[in-house]
């Protein structure tokens, strides 16, 4: 547990000033809660020995207390401010470790997973360093002064208190280990109801669509339930603990009073200093009152650092170990050197023994079927993937000799999903750059073919379309898209697959338009249509993760391969689609 809370003191360090600060408050504050118990003490031996003089006892009790009360209130505003701002930094560092993470990460961590590490587990830390922090502090502060007044009272009263400790040091490191297990599991069962309900509402449309809405229902309800059963156990642990630590520390209380009664009695101790010493051990037993409850918060906690140090401790699958002397601006010359390359746990490479060179300025056009390497092949350029080194050269420079900011940030990359934020258009479009004119964006969209659409729209630019774009069609979030790749006017644009939901009449007067546009500039696209193909300088046809055919359209048709059959596929599907719609343009006739 411990081991597991030490990994936090890099991030409390910080703020060792307030902590330290606080603690020194809380101590003094003990001392001024211990007079109050001697002058009590002095006021009834006076009493007792017949003396009015009360004043001096009476002013010692409001001051001890008021004085109290305003160094517990800085304290603790010190010390729980000290949990908010670890767990600022922590929340911080985390947010900005994810985004470095690739997606070998992501799939074995899920997002509601994350999201409750983020969340929750912080949740918990912070909670230990605001308020755990209190609690111990008071709790040790509390017995040493108290311990320490009740040893000068009557050292041999103070012996009646001792024999319960080992017991309960015993039950506490009994009840600790349990609490740990139990702790881990409310954590790990809430991490999974969390997955759950993000996965259900990433999918509710596919849920409805196929009327699974009481399944998922139930599986929430299973979730949930394990979650609740968890929590319970954790819950009976803790309850339990909670009753019997103040019982086995209350039973010394109970020999105290036979004892010092009788000490009374004989004359030996006055009734003031007996008066006093309760006093004090109520003050050692009181703290004991919430000892399950430290323990549960370090338990938690230490949990929660884990869990949190596990995602930490995941080293960025892209190393980014930009070299100086690369040049600061890309140009678009590509070069690919025998580029192998095998995802993580597979035995079988996606690409293999890849060779090929793009001059900057053409438009390279990569087609093959399903699974044949296509996208693999492109997040080597932009190091979407751990690219091997020497295999891909841009500009004469090995890739991975670029930092990944200079390497995305020149080359525009337009995925196959096509990811909107639920935001308004306009910063969809200029995400990158949210400060442009809204000139420079129409002017995006218009080279998109998106801005009549959008014109048409209630409130055009400033449209929100809602979480993944759930309120476009699937061909007007491809040319959102597109138009986000399009405004950052970069020297090497890929394109992946990103018109499968656009017509083909919109298809021709985007690529017409990228042609014009960028005769200078390097652009690569790929696609399953030959009507978007055969626009490219170049067409490059992938099959089992090597290149088989390159060539021009007219080229490749001559050379009837793989290329030529996707070509005739096409033709005579697109020839039975004209022929059926004429069909039915005369039946309706």
């Amino acid at each position: 547990m411990f081991r597991d809370l030490l990994r936090l003191v890099p991030f409390i360090r910080k703020y060792k000033g307030r902590l330290i600060g606080g603690i020194t408050l809380f101590f003094i504050a003990r001392l001024f809660e211990a007079a109050v118990p001697l002058c009590l003490m002095v006021g009834i031996n006076r009493l007792e020995r017949g003396e009015a003089d009360l004043l001096l006892p009476v002013l010692g009790i409001v001051g001890a207390v008021a004085g109290r009360f305003v160094i517990v209130s800085w304290a603790r505003i010190a010390v729980r401010r000290a949990g908010f701002l670890v767990q600022f930094d922590l929340r911080d560092a985390f947010y900005k470790h994810l985004q470095y993470m690739g997606p070998n990460f992501f799939r074995q961590y899920a997002i509601g997973d994350l999201m409750t590490r983020a969340v929750a587990d912080i949740q918990l830390i912070r909670r230990l360093v605001g308020n755990g922090t209190t609690m111990i502090v008071i709790f040790c502060f509390a017995t040493i002064v108290g311990f320490s007044c009740m040893t000068l009272l009557s050292p041999t009263l103070t012996l009646f208190v001792l024999p319960p400790l080992p017991i309960l040091f015993f039950y506490t490191w009994r009840s600790s280990l349990k609490l740990g297990l139990a702790s881990r599991k409310v954590q790990e069962k809430l991490s999974s109801l969390g997955a759950q309900v993000q996965e259900n509402l990433s999918g509710i449309r596919t849920i409805q669509a196929m009327a699974l809405e009481d399944e998922e229902v139930r599986r929430f309800d299973d979730h949930n339930q394990a979650y609740t059963d968890a929590f319970y156990s954790h819950a009976r642990i803790h309850s339990i603990m909670h009753s019997v630590m103040p019982t086995l520390a209350a039973a010394s209380a109970v020999a105290i009073l036979g004892y010092g009664g009788h000490k009374v009695l004989q004359g030996t101790l006055s009734i003031g200093a007996f008066t006093a010493f309760f006093a004090y051990v109520t003050m050692v037993v009181q703290p004991f009152r919430v000892a399950g409850m430290i323990i549960s918060m370090l338990q938690r906690a230490a949990v929660a650092s884990r869990r949190l140090f596990a995602v930490f401790d995941y080293e960025p699958e892209i190393p980014d170990q930009g070299i100086p002397w690369v040049p600061e601006t890309i140009r678009g010359s590509i070069f690919l050197n025998d580029l192998t390359f095998t995802y993580r746990g597979s035995n079988q490479p996606a690409i293999a023994n890849i060779n090929l060179t793009i001059q900057r300025g053409e438009m390279v056009a990569f087609m093959g079927r399903i699974g044949s390497g296509k996208t693999t092949l492109l997040k080597q350029i932009v190091r979407l993937v751990d690219t091997p080194k020497d295999a891909v050269f841009i500009d004469d420079f090995d890739v991975c000799d670029y930092s990944l900011n200079q390497l995305r940030t020149q080359i525009a990359y337009v995925p196959q999903d096509p990811f909107l934020f639920g935001e308004p258009l306009r910063t969809n479009i200029s995400y990158d750059q949210p400060r442009r004119k809204i000139d420079q964006v129409w002017q995006a969209a218009e080279a998109a073919n998106f801005a009549q659409s959008i014109d048409e729209m209630a409130f055009k630019m400033e449209t929100i379309v809602g979480e993944r774009g759930v309120t476009l069609s699937g061909g007007q979030k491809q040319r959102a898209t597109l138009a986000r790749g399009l405004i950052r006017h970069s020297p090497v644009l890929i394109l992946d697959d990103c018109f499968s939901s656009v017509d083909t009449e919109t298809e021709e007067q985007i690529l017409s338009h990228l042609a014009a546009v960028r005769s200078n500039k390097t652009t690569l696209l790929v696609s399953h249509r030959v009507s978007t193909a055969r626009h490219a300088d170049r067409i490059v046809v992938l099959d089992d993760g090597q290149v088989e055919e390159v060539g021009t359209h007219d080229e490749l048709l001559k050379h009837e391969g793989i290329y030529a059959e996707f070509e005739r596929i096409q033709r005579e599907g697109s020839d039975e689609d004209r022929s059926l719609q004429s069909q039915i343009g005369l039946v309706s006739r």
